[in-house]
């Protein structure tokens, strides 16, 4: 695969997750070129973020069509119009369809604020995380870059970031801290997976 390699960044909010790739691609840490956000929501303010880069952006929603296979049919001809050979979920928080899992297998990641196989699964996500985290006394948290399957936060994982837990912890603060790790550790595990060194 020629370098650098064409990425598809999803996203579904603020796109801090998204601003670390574009950064690390500038820095020259991430050996690809953002070729389309997708973004299941129009109010995300990632796509501000992608318009100010001038990536090209997509919206994402299954009611839009007749049917989800023609959702699903859809985006998958967007995704080949771009020529993408990655996907990065960055809060995208959707199922990915499963013919897009298919036709990109192990080229689909995903980054959760958890340390899987902990706190993983439907629901968990954002707050929900370190709100269970806390409520399970758990002395440390963090980050896991994983290849995206069929099931939730299921796949290969490809890296953990691990941060503590603090006594006077709020889900808040504790997020805080889980979020710069997500920056730190999202753009090395593409660059590793893109020149295979997973």
């Amino acid at each position: 695969m020629n370098l650098p390699a064409k990425l598809a960044v999803f996203i579904s909010g603020g796109g801090t997750n998204l601003q670390s790739l574009i950064d690390a691609i500038k820095a020259g840490r991430l050996s690809a070129r953002i070729a389309l956000v997708v973004s299941s929501r129009s109010d995300a303010y990632g796509l501000v973020r992608a318009e100010n880069e001038k990536i090209e952006t997509f919206i994402y929603k299954v009611k839009d069509f007749p049917s989800s296979d023609e959702a699903e049919n859809h985006l998958l001809a967007v995704l080949e119009k771009y020529e993408i050979d990655y996907i990065a979920l960055a809060g995208f928080l959707k199922m990915v369809p499963a013919s897009i899992i298919r036709r990109y297998k192990d080229r689909i990641t995903n980054i959760h604020p958890a340390l899987l196989p902990k706190y993983g699964g439907k629901g968990m996500y954002g707050h929900y995380v370190h709100e269970a985290v806390l409520a399970a006394g758990d002395e440390e948290s963090g980050a896991t870059v994983h290849i995206v399957d069929e099931i939730y936060d299921h796949g290969l994982i490809l890296k953990q970031g691990r941060v503590p837990v603090l006594s006077d912890d709020t889900p808040e603060l504790l997020a805080e801290r889980v979020l710069k790790m997500e920056h730190q550790i999202y753009p090395e595990a593409l660059e590793n997976l893109i020149r295979g060194n997973k």
